[in-house]
């Protein structure tokens, strides 16, 4: 299987790719998803999520604090 970069990989492998997808190869197909949660339930007057593509994970903070995290109360992905 190639990969969007052009890169080859083993029938029945698994690899994450620099945009945070998960994908895998089988002889049928290439499939990719992505490789986190993304919050919903938080409170988007006061708050904000920001995307750590290091990590691959979301962190939801207050708008005018970012060292004060909120709480997410629903997530989806």
């Amino acid at each position: 299987c190639l990969d969007s970069k052009g890169k080859l990989h083993q029938f029945g492998s698994r690899w994450r790719t620099d945009d945070c997808l998960d994908c895998s190869c089988s002889r049928d197909e290439t499939e990719c998803c992505t490789g986190y949660a993304t919050p919903v339930g938080y409170d988007k007057e006061k708050c904000v999520k920001i995307f750590s593509k290091a990590a691959c994970t979301y962190k939801v903070v207050e708008k005018n604090d970012h060292s004060k995290e909120c709480p997410v109360h629903q997530w989806v992905g």
